[in-house]
């Protein structure tokens, strides 16, 4: 099926690159619901991983510029070791329930900080920690989890640039960890490798493109508008769990 729709597979692939860079939070996001319509579940995780790998790498070439160091680690370390339990647990989950969870968790955050613009969640070590937990583990079990890590790393008012280049380091190390694990679960399929030149050179293009968006936008809109695709990725995620 996917090799009749290749085309269509890229070009919505390059969208979600380009909005996961622009959001901040990378693109499996947009990318795992998308290529669920083209392959089965177990398999889009087998080549998110692969495909952020590269995806995370070219980010941090473009935003190499800073990252937060403890930020970093607090959020990082979790994150990792997190992903790795989500991914061996995802042989015995069921996606479409929490993938549920994680769109009302969205819809919910997005929602309280749009109506109360001066609410704020502590940017603290234990809710770095917590919310590295949880987007490792979400990452293991649904291949995405960075849109809760943009949730945590809202709360700490970093530069547009500082947040993605952060943010890409931290998905870096969870996608080295998931990779092993799904490898060994037999999620990566040696047919699918003809994919991952192909997944590259999106990332380069959706990275480089959303970088220009982001260098037209200011930093108040920017925190506006990953609010906003939160609350849309939650929408539409529960949308389609009906």
């Amino acid at each position: 099926m996917l090799s009749r729709y290749l085309p269509w597979f890229i070009i919505l692939s390059t969208i979600a690159e380009i909005l996961g860079t622009v959001g901040g939070f990378g693109s499996s996001v947009f990318f795992v619901p998308m290529a669920t319509y083209f392959m089965d579940f177990q398999t889009v995780l087998g080549i998110t991983a692969l495909f952020h790998l590269s995806s995370n790498i070219t980010k941090i070439g473009f935003f190499r510029k800073g990252f937060d160091k403890k930020l970093m680690l607090y959020l990082g370390i979790p994150a990792v070791l997190f992903v790795a339990l989500g991914a061996f647990l995802s042989k015995y989950a069921n996606p479409e329930l929490l993938t549920s969870v994680l769109g009302v968790f969205l819809v919910a955050f997005s929602l309280l900080f749009v109506i109360n613009k001066n609410l704020k969640v502590g940017a603290s070590k234990k809710n770095a920690l917590i919310g590295g937990s949880l987007s490792g583990l979400f990452a293991g079990l649904l291949g995405t989890g960075g849109a809760i890590r943009g949730a945590t790393m809202s709360a700490f008012n970093l530069n547009k640039d500082k947040f993605i280049a952060t943010s890409a380091i931290i998905d870096l190390g969870i996608d080295l960890s998931r990779s092993v694990v799904y490898t060994y679960n037999g999620y990566v399929h040696w047919k699918d490798m003809y994919l991952i030149p192909i997944l590259i050179v999106v990332s380069i293009v959706g990275t480089y493109l959303g970088k220009k968006v982001l260098d037209r936008i200011t930093q108040d809109q920017f925190k506006r508008f990953v609010l906003f695709l939160l609350f849309g990725i939650g929408a539409l995620t529960i949308i389609s769990n009906l």
